[in-house]
């Protein structure tokens, strides 16, 4: 129940819930077998019953600390001196990102109350300050030990029942959610009879669904399902709270690359990225360097209350032989630290990650391609941000700033070292010639990558424009309804606002930027609003070359848009510097 029943009571709820008939009469009488399919409100199917309802607070844990409680949304907070408006589950990654970009300083978060929490039964309560809240936190059970049941859920609309003592019906309620059904049994009395409309469905953690036909199968169902997943009820985000054979089998499913190090405070990434670490089952290490001569050692994992942690040794590979904690593990990452000065983040390279051709070829054709990042021997070329690739058939591709449009030929084939390319040649944009190849394939991004010679190319997917993603049209109008001009520009602590003293920019349709000064329109250039591959809504900002405002070109998060004021950040890859923007509408 997760401790907070007594915050409310839901008096006439079941008055106002069920739906009565005059004629006693007309009431079925229920089953008075061996398994009788009327219950108590205070009976133990009951109270698994309720707890499968509960509501999980454990997916704001990042903010609160409580997996018993969670924040309604919208609120604010401060991130390491960064205000952000959380409006949906999606922006709590924000936070996340945040801290993931200042891993070793020690991250701050200030919640700027009043705050409305929601509790276990769905009651709502006022928060006015940070006591408060913890006094409410301090009331939950973490790791797993509270009231609600997670790893299974009921599949709505479900109709219950009531009777009366003589186990006569005396009413009927359909109900379409876990708040409706905490609210129906939050008005019952303990003594009070109900039955559900068997059979019922219910849907495993792993998405199987199963049917019961009773009160008895309905019990055995919660009772063997309630702990055969990791609720992830506690305050580890990064969700590295694996138990040991998960964890193993983790490491030991494909190889491992070596993307940075850091060892006593010196960053090695030179002399170690992309040796590749392949973990055996037999407890052994084999590491190929680049030349790809081999390494060998041994490894161990263990888990305890900290989380997991890798224990490697080497006698030659001295700046890996260390016990190393998990930090972070996601999207087939792993990040490693011991102290504030060893650091380890290595990327998983499996078979799967081979893309078939005519796979991508289709994927390709599919929809529209923005481009994200691109660097041609090393150099990043800003210019082409935010431009679309059309894939189109007979080989014929385009690229379009909206205006602008260049094109040439595309090919997807095995060069000579049957490593799958992306070859384009474009004669009005050298910038793209190239014979890409495939490192990473998502069906919403796309990244081609030679290290060796600093060649890169990040495409993400953007079909019909994200015109069907509420988000993303609703914050193009707020930004296409003015001229704005930048009321706050924050480098880390610089403040750099008055660069763009006396300067306004106009955002137009068909992703079209205007610059003006004084009232005269001197420069031009490019903007996007659209939903990235990890959900996160983004800003491409591109004002071209040799104008003022062309430092701003860059791809950004969206913080929050309302009428007259628009908030972006960005946070860059290697200073890991924090750059907030904010346009007021002139």
């Amino acid at each position: 129940m997760k401790k907070f029943l007594s915050y409310a009571v839901y008096v006439g709820l079941l008055l106002a819930a069920l739906s009565f008939t005059s004629c006693q009469d007309e009431f079925e009488e229920i089953n008075t077998g061996e398994e009788p399919q009327a219950i108590m409100a205070n009976s133990s199917t009951a109270q698994l019953v309720k707890k499968t309802a509960t509501r999980d607070g454990s997916f704001d844990n990042i903010v609160d600390g409580a997996s018993c409680l969670d924040i309604k949304f919208p609120y604010t907070v401060e991130v390491n001196g960064l205000e952000i408006t959380i409006n949906k589950r999606e922006d709590l990654k924000l936070i996340e990102e945040i801290f993931d970009a200042l891993e070793d300083d020690e991250n701050l978060l200030e919640i700027l109350f009043p705050i409305t929490i929601t509790v276990g039964d769905f009651t709502e309560i006022t928060v006015n300050g940070i006591g408060d809240l913890r006094e409410l936190a301090a009331q939950c059970k973490e790791g797993g030990e509270d009231d609600d049941i997670e790893c299974i859920d009921f599949v709505y609309p479900m109709t219950l029942f009531t009777f009366d003592v003589n186990l006569e019906q005396t009413g009927s309620v359909t109900v379409e959610s876990d708040k409706d059904l905490r609210m129906f049994f939050g008005g019952l009395d303990e003594n009070d009879l109900v039955s559900f409309d068997f059979p019922i469905t219910l849907e495993l953690f792993d998405d199987t669904k199963i049917t019961v036909d009773s009160n008895e199968e309905l019990a055995r169902a919660i009772e063997n399902a309630k702990d055969a997943c990791d609720e992830d009820d506690d305050n580890d985000y990064n969700d590295d709270d694996f138990d040991p054979e998960r964890f193993d089998a983790y490491l030991i499913q494909c190889p491992w690359l070596v993307k940075e190090i850091k060892r006593n405070d010196v960053d090695q990434t030179d002399q170690y990225e992309n040796y590749l670490f392949n973990f055996k089952e037999d407890g052994t290490v084999n590491v190929k360097d680049r030349e790809g001569l081999n390494i060998n050692g041994t490894w161990e994992s263990r888990v305890d209350e900290n989380g997991a942690a890798l224990i490697m040794e080497f006698e030659t590979l001295v700046d890996f032989t260390l016990e190393w904690r998990v930090y972070e593990i996601d999207d087939r990452r792993i990040k490693l630290f011991n102290g504030e000065g060893n650091r380890v983040i290595m990327k998983q390279l499996c078979e799967d990650d081979k893309a078939d051709p005519n796979t991508l070829r289709e994927i390709l054709r599919e929809c529209e391609w923005v481009i994200r990042k691109v660097k041609n021997q090393g150099e990043e070329i800003d210019r082409l941000l935010g431009y679309e690739f059309k894939f189109m058939p007979e080989g014929v591709i385009t690229l379009s700033n909206g205006v602008n449009t260049s094109e040439g030929t595309w090919a997807i084939e095995l060069n000579e070292e049957q490593i799958l390319v992306m070859a384009i040649t474009m004669g009005e944009e050298p910038g793209v010639n190239f014979e890409w190849p495939v490192r990473d394939l998502k069906n919403e991004r796309l990244k081609f990558e030679v290290e060796e010679v600093g060649y890169e190319l990040i495409l993400q997917r953007v079909c019909d424009d994200n015109t069907d993603d509420g988000d993303v049209p609703e914050v193009r109008n707020v930004m296409m309804g003015g001229e704005w001009i930048v009321a706050s520009y924050t480098e880390g602590d610089e403040n750099n606002t008055e660069t763009f003293n006396g300067y306004s920019v106009q955002f137009m349709a068909d992703h079209q930027i205007t610059i003006s000064e004084g009232g005269e329109a001197f420069g031009e250039g490019l903007w996007r609003v659209l939903r990235n591959y990890d959900q996160r809504l983004k800003v491409y900002l591109n004002f071209g070359e040799n104008m003022p405002f062309d430092e701003l070109t860059k791809v950004w998060t969206f913080v929050s848009a309302e009428e007259g004021r628009v908030e972006i950040k960005h946070v860059d890859e290697e200073t890991e510097v924090i750059t907030t923007l904010v346009f007021e509408r002139q």
